[in-house]
């Protein structure tokens, strides 16, 4: 029995089924995908797919594109063939570009660093020496997670500039957190693979369709095909150890309370969730669990009377928008009616602890007047839709120290296991640290129970 349907707990079922085992999976919401969803809005612009957030990944992320291909939706998540990231300074209207070449590494940026206009030629340089001190370090280093990464960056002779153009740019949007706010091993986890691994390893790529139609329509498809039974609107209770088994008690809406039994188990949940469901003396220093902190984004947006932005995506600096993304055609805007002339873009905010509630109109009265200054032909436009979406604990904090935390999949209890991004993954809250929670998981399982593994992929750095 896998316990939730986002992600983690999606791969675990996926590869327990695969291995032969039968597998229910059970999800408190009507849907699967977890934090990653897509939902019908009825806007002045028509019926839209939105997504709750952008989501995108990197090529070095293997685990999640072979998730992808598992549930047959490779084709419509691609990468670039290339990385490259558009960078736009709000404060010079400048255009720059970090993007690579096929060159080794670390060449393979060389060029582009050069040429990159919001850094002095002082702070290129420094740059470089910086990256050639990241290149030595190895992530998995608990004195690492112990320190923050704006203090390395600032003992490494990094400004503040170049931490807000390129160290924070990048580092904001894959750790959620800024450079002073994250640990210095997730830190160097993240530049080392993406940026110093292999010249591709930072190819970006997203969804050109709704996130529903991937992590809830093809990856249920996928599941039923490989047997797995799955119950929706169904929440776990308690767990606790029977007959040398597990009794899971869950609530499923009309039919009440329900006892369900299970060989083995894996908690897919968030954190503090899984503290709940944790039988005592399944986990050393279970409470740790509650230590984990979580972080939010916020993500705006922006219906356009006409199209504003040429580009699929750019980043911002010397501006409060990070990240801005085109989704007129994966919302279905322009096969509505009246609508072809119009644009839909979505402005992603990472480490958004300051504004994750402020209001609609405060949001709108702060982004709207600084998204036309970012993008001349939003001036004049005129506004067909706005709205907002919270995700107030998106992932957890990769705070300095928070790897101790960490739990790995197996727990002292046999026949129980945890999966989710927050686990000991060695890779920060990314849908590749969830995918790789709930193989972690599948493994430990089919290595007790003595099951064959198959094509199980094997861990990776």
């Amino acid at each position: 029995m896998v316990i939730g349907g986002g992600l983690a707990g999606t791969t675990a079922a996926l590869a327990l089924a695969d291995a032969g085992l039968r597998v229910t999976l059970i999800e408190g919401r009507p849907r699967l995908g977890g934090l990653v969803f897509s939902f019908r809005r009825d806007s002045a612009a028509g019926e839209l797919s939105v997504d709750n957030g952008q989501h995108v990944y990197l090529r070095c992320c293997t685990a999640y594109s072979g998730m992808l291909e598992r549930i047959g939706a490779g084709h419509l998540v691609p990468l670039q063939e290339r990385m490259d990231v558009p960078v736009l300074d709000a404060d010079r209207m400048r255009l720059g570009r970090l993007r690579r070449t096929a060159l080794p590494v670390p060449l393979h940026l060389a060029a582009s660093l050069a040429r990159y206009p919001h850094l002095s030629a002082a702070e290129r340089a420094g740059v470089v020496r910086a990256t050639l001190a990241l290149k030595g370090l190895d992530p998995a280093d608990p004195a690492l997670d112990g320190t923050d990464f704006g203090s390395w960056l600032r003992r490494h002779g990094q400004s503040a500039r170049a931490i807000e153009a390129l160290w924070d740019l990048v580092g904001i949007a894959t750790l959620n957190a800024r450079a002073g706010d994250a640990s210095m091993g997730l830190a160097a986890k993240v530049f080392k693979t993406g940026l110093l691994s292999a010249p591709g390893a930072a190819d970006i790529g997203w969804s050109r369709v709704p996130l529903g139609d991937v992590h809830d329509t093809l990856a249920r498809t996928a599941l039923e095909k490989a047997g797995v039974r799955i119950a929706l609107r169904t929440r776990a209770g308690a767990v606790t150890r029977q007959d040398g088994g597990w009794q899971v008690s869950v609530e499923n809406g009309p039919h009440g309370t329900e006892q369900l039994t299970a060989d083995t188990v894996v908690l897919a949940v968030p954190q503090r969730e899984a503290h709940g469901l944790l039988p005592d003396g399944a986990l050393d220093g279970k409470d740790r669990l509650l230590d984990i902190g979580t972080a939010p984004i916020l993500n705006l947006h922006v219906v356009y009377d006409r199209k504003v932005l040429r580009r699929p995506f750019f980043a911002a600096v010397g501006s409060p928008v990070q990240w801005v993304f085109d989704r007129t055609d994966a919302s279905g805007l322009t096969r509505i009616a009246g609508n072809e002339r119009c644009q839909y873009l979505a402005v992603s905010q990472s480490a958004a602890q300051e504004e994750i509630d402020q209001p609609v109109a405060k949001l709108r009265a702060r982004y709207l007047p600084e998204l036309e200054r970012l993008l001349p032909a939003a001036r004049g436009a005129r506004i067909r839709d706005f709205f907002v979406t919270r995700e107030r604990t998106a992932t957890f904090a990769p705070a300095p120290g928070v790897g101790r935390l960490r739990p790995a999949a197996r727990t002292q209890a046999p026949g129980l296991y945890l999966a989710g991004a927050w686990t000991a993954t060695g890779w920060p809250a990314t849908m590749e640290s969830a995918v790789r929670s709930g193989t972690a998981a599948a493994r430990e399982a089919l290595n007790e129970l003595g099951f064959p593994q198959g094509q199980l992929p094997q861990e990776a750095a």
